[in-house]
């Protein structure tokens, strides 16, 4: 395994750290419905990802098939059934599973489900080029 390029040169590290309470209200939306929570942007990872907490309500459906050019977005189900796109077949991912989309990775995801869904959504660098194709 390999690491980036080295971005941080002192010897004896820092206090640089950024702590989110849990129930910090979502930067977009309501809690407990449909909202997105920011917990860290590139803005505070350097430019290294972005990590976003997505709250989705019973049937609130999701964005059609696409692809970034730019960016790998990663999938991590934190509770209930979020239907994700692989680029190949819908999969009913639950609490634990992951899925992770390099570049150009036809993907899409969705709750159709009658109860609510929560999880994390990683996006590596902070330009959203979403290119759809339905």
């Amino acid at each position: 395994m390999s690491y980036p390029k080295r971005v941080y040169d002192g010897d004896g590290g820092e206090i640089n750290a950024d702590f989110r309470p849990a129930d910090t209200p979502p930067d977009v939306g309501t809690a407990g419905a449909d909202a997105i929570h920011y917990l860290a942007t590139t803005t505070t990872t350097r430019g290294e990802f972005g990590l976003y907490r997505v709250e989705m309500s019973a049937r609130a459906g999701g964005p059609k098939t696409h692809f970034h050019r730019t960016i790998s977005e990663s999938f991590f189900i934190l509770g209930g059934t979020v239907r994700l796109f692989d680029g190949e077949q819908w999969v009913d991912a639950r609490q634990g599973d992951f899925l992770h989309v390099p570049q150009g990775g036809l993907h899409a995801f969705r709750n159709d489900s009658d109860t609510p869904a929560e999880m994390e959504r990683a996006r590596f660098f902070d330009e959203h080029d979403s290119y759809f194709v339905e």
